[in-house]
């Protein structure tokens, strides 16, 4: 291994985590004994502050609720050159750590996606593996098939992923930003396999799998609105136009033939549907410049930090 002269932030956000966050911690501490455990509380009303301390965690308060503030204020705040972000519900394997790391910095890559593996269903259920896989499908269909777990809580990052990530979400959709962030910009990234089990008694879940799952799916259409755009809005082009021509065509059909419009209120919704659509196709062209220079703003900044590597 060749970590010891990286500086590396383990980043985790917590929520009432009291009864997991000890085990985190000192699990974190035995694979990665030269990194700084940062724990980021957000709003807990248990003891998880006093537990990480005691612990031996930095411990930090974001008052903004919800997970993506969280993330937002970690990225902004802590400087690294590796970054592991995990959560406090002690699910995941804090050994494959080193081994996740090193796959970073031999890449080297941008970001290495812990993928869950466990043969244990109150640990993934059903519900939550299905919903999963529908979201992850749904990602790699608009931006680029990398990864087949955009849901995992497991992470590690470069410095220069974390401060060109410009974190706009504000709950649980944060993991689905951070895999758009990279295949929007085109990042070298891996995903690799890592153990994954229940909660310990005690402790619960704060993820609701419909109403999260709602968010997530809007966020992926609001990221395919923003990033692009050209695609987003040709759609809505091609069937608003669709629908004025089937509307309009009987019309004109009988005008052709016998000179008259007998169905004017119909004529005049098909061609207010047409102009819809060529608003809708201003828009893709107009927009889609804007994303492109918002994209390559990101680009630059993102390439203004270099890229992780080993330090003799």
């Amino acid at each position: 291994m060749t970590l010891k002269n990286q500086s590396i932030a383990v980043l985790i956000p917590c929520y009432n985590e009291e009864s997991t966050i000890h085990n985190v911690i000192k699990d974190f501490q035995n694979s990665l004994p030269t990194a700084k455990i940062y724990v980021y509380d957000n709003n807990s009303t248990d003891n998880t502050i006093d537990v990480a301390t005691r612990a031996g965690a930095i411990v930090r308060i974001e008052k903004h609720q919800g997970k993506g503030n969280v993330v937002r204020r970690m990225f902004s705040d802590i400087e690294a050159d590796i970054y592991v972000m995990v959560d406090g519900d002690d699910t995941y394997d804090a050994t494959a750590a080193p081994n996740l790391i090193q796959c970073l910095i031999d890449g080297p890559l941008d970001m290495v996606n812990a993928k869950r593996v466990t043969e244990e269903v109150e640990a993934y259920r059903p519900g939550h593996r299905f919903g999963n896989a529908m979201l992850t499908n749904l990602v790699c269909w608009f931006f680029g098939e990398q990864f087949k777990d955009i849901l995992s809580g497991y992470r590690v990052f470069s410095k220069r992923f974390v401060k060109s990530f410009p974190a706009l979400s504000g709950g649980f959709e944060i993991e689905t930003e951070l895999t758009v962030h990279s295949l929007n910009l085109k990042m070298p990234v891996g995903e690799f396999e890592t153990k994954y089990k229940s909660r310990p008694e005690g402790s619960t879940s704060k993820l609701s799998t419909y109403k999260d799952g709602v968010k997530i799916l809007r966020t992926i259409m609001i990221l395919v609105k923003e990033e692009m755009p050209l695609q987003f809005f040709s759609f809505i082009f091609f069937i608003l136009m669709l629908i004025s021509l089937l509307l309009g065509t009987p019309v004109i059909t009988e005008f052709l033939s016998t000179g008259l419009v007998p169905r004017l209120p119909t004529a005049v919704l098909a061609v207010s549907i047409m102009i819809l659509a060529f608003l809708s196709l201003a828009s893709a062209l107009i927009l889609d410049t804007v994303s492109r220079g918002r994209r390559e703003i990101k680009r630059l900044r993102y390439l203004e930090i270099n890229a992780p590597q080993n330090k003799p």
